[in-house]
């Protein structure tokens, strides 16, 4: 009973301690410095060693103006703890915020002579100095004990300091050469390089990088740093390079084939459809796993159904069926035969086929999230079918049996639009609230577009008149009825005059001209939205997506660079202004090799 008690004693009173440090760092934020230099005090008579406290004490001294009572209270440390050079340091910043500088530099200078002698006190010293901000004094510490202990290595501390004054040449070169001497950190190192990449006045630091990188491949044939060349390359998106450097890697070590799928999957997923294809090609020339041959052969296809005209879809179907035919209706092969009935529904308009493959996957061997996989998928040609009801019933399920899960939350976005489409605005926008804080950020941007487009159309027109007629050439659109769904969106812009549903109208009806390769009168459209929408939420779409058609489409650079440039300058919160960003770098030249 007596250990317990003492236990019990021993715990309450470091949770006291605790929290008077806590509320000791609250006073001293908010600048109140009477009370955490009160609550420091105490602290350090209980623990009259702790250097954290002596720093405190004397920065509430100091913030009070109280600077001959801190150099009175650092004096008495520092005769009872020479062991301790950052006290120094501090001593010394008491004299350089009293405009004596000559007396702080003879301070510094000692503590650094101290880590001379003895190269261990290099972290408290050059951290002082640090949260100083006095970084030349920070550098020479580490230098000091680098010239001291030749076993010491403070390049990647360095580094970051030469960040801070704006050597950011100096930096590279440091953090490159920490990297490769520390492969275990190159995470860590990489981490840092992003930092300065993203920040807004970034382009002579990537460009300043590239050079780097590139006179290390040049250097040295280490495959190291043909991998950091490919992970530049991928922060910078241009996965055409990194494949390149990719492709250097593996012919000298087979074994990193995986970098090169990931590569290939990261490409699909930017839309970088040719070099997708380059990779994807790659692949499978050279590998043998059945698996990954059905992941490669996926893909593909998904790339030429998005670009095929309806006189292509015969071919497709039959190449379809020659690979299910070749790899067999297997678990192993179910992403094909997802593939053949979302084909069969959405392009062959065969729903019956689509419904007969899908049905007959469910008896194979699957776990659950391939079980919700193709049960979505007959949900989602139940909604084709327009058996709202029906297919809600079924997203519900997936979305009960995953709950928390993302594929639940696919579901769960996939009700609010069926909804939608259905006309049940109110229940759509119940759903898309909560969904809109999804942490899937791909499900909360199409979460939050519909709910402020009902939100928007349904504050001017009570009655909801053109959100219906709206969401009705949307289901069109879903349904793959492009013609119809362009009938209706201008039907809309002619005869409805709600205002907040003309612009995401222009924009539907340019995203249709676009897809159908008529990039003139897409171009038309979201001009239109530049010149009469500039204050709306889709000028930055507008923007965005003629600046794609004059780069990628019509080879007009210095109208695509103009465009880019507005959507960078004006819409720093768009999700597209990092790829806008990439765009208006590389057509300015900023990231050729």
């Amino acid at each position: 009973m007596k250990k317990t008690f003492a236990l019990l004693f021993f715990l309450l009173t470091i949770t006291a301690f605790c929290q008077n440090e806590q509320l000791a760092h609250n006073y001293f934020e908010k600048g109140e410095f009477e009370k955490a230099l009160s609550i420091y005090q105490d602290m350090e008579k209980k623990q009259p060693g702790n250097t954290f406290f002596i720093q405190k004490i004397a920065a509430s001294y100091q913030q009070l103006q109280r600077y001959a009572d801190a150099e009175k209270y650092l004096l008495e440390k520092l005769q009872r703890m020479r062991h301790q050079p950052q006290l120094l340091v501090e001593l010394g910043y008491n004299y350089q915020l009293q405009k004596n500088q000559a007396k702080a530099d003879k301070l510094y200078k000692e503590a650094i002579d101290a880590v001379k002698e003895n190269p261990g006190h290099v972290y408290m010293v050059a951290n002082t100095f640090e949260q100083k901000v006095l970084i030349q004094q920070a550098l020479q510490t580490y230098e000091a004990a680098q010239a001291s202990n030749k076993s010491m290595n403070f390049d990647y501390q360095i580094a970051l300091l030469q960040g801070q004054i704006g050597n950011t040449d100096l930096m590279i070169e440091k953090l490159l050469s920490y990297s490769y001497t520390n492969q275990q950190n190159l995470p860590l190192v990489q981490n840092q390089l992003t930092r300065f990449m993203n920040e807004e006045q970034s382009e002579g630091f990537v460009a300043s990088l590239r050079k780097a990188l590139l006179l290390n491949t040049q250097k040295n044939q280490d495959i190291f740093w043909n991998q950091f060349m490919s992970w530049f390359f991928v922060q910078q998106k241009d996965y055409g390079k990194a494949f390149i450097q990719e492709k250097a890697i593996f012919k000298r070590n087979p074994e990193y084939f995986s970098n090169i799928v990931n590569l290939a999957r990261l490409s699909v997923m930017e839309k970088e459809n040719e070099t997708a294809k380059e990779i994807l090609t790659f692949i499978l020339n050279n590998t043998q796993d059945a698996e990954l041959q059905i992941t490669a052969h996926n893909y593909l296809l998904d790339l030429d159904i998005e670009a095929a005209q309806e006189k292509d879809y015969p071919a497709i179907k039959q190449r379809i069926d020659v690979l299910l035919s070749q790899y067999g209706t297997t678990p192993t092969s179910l992403q094909l035969q997802l593939n053949k009935a979302d084909f069969a529904a959405f392009y062959l308009k065969d729903t019956k086929t689509a419904t007969e493959v899908l049905n007959q996957a469910l008896k194979l061997p699957l776990n659950k999230y391939e079980v919700a996989e193709v049960k979505m998928k007959l949900s989602d040609i139940l909604l084709l079918d327009e058996k709202f009801n029906q297919a809600i019933i079924y997203y519900a399920q997936i979305e009960e049996d995953l709950k928390n899960d993302a594929v639940g939350h696919e579901a769960s976005l996939k009700v609010a639009k069926a909804s939608y489409y259905k006309g049940d605005f109110e229940w759509a926008q119940k759903q898309l609230g909560v969904l809109k804080s999804s942490v899937s950020q791909l499900i909360a941007n199409d979460a939050l577009e519909i709910f402020l487009l009902i939100t928007d159309n349904t504050v001017e027109d009570s009655t909801q008149t053109a959100l219906k007629k709206f969401a009705k050439a949307d289901f069109k659109l879903y349904q793959n009825k492009r013609a119809e769904a362009l009938s209706q969106f201008k039907d809309i812009i002619a005869n409805d005059k709600t205002s907040s549903i003309q612009d995401v109208t222009l924009l539907r009806i340019g995203k249709i001209y676009a897809n159908q390769g008529q990039y003139d009168l897409a171009l038309q459209h979201y001009q239109q939205i530049i010149d009469k929408y500039a204050d709306g939420i889709y000028i930055d779409e507008a923007l965005f997506f003629s600046a794609e058609i004059y780069n990628k489409k019509l080879n007009d650079p210095e109208k695509a660079k103009a465009l880019y440039e507005k959507v960078l300058f004006s819409h720093q919160d768009s999700i597209y202004f990092v790829e806008a960003r990439k765009q208006f770098r590389l057509l300015r030249g900023d990231t050729a090799s």
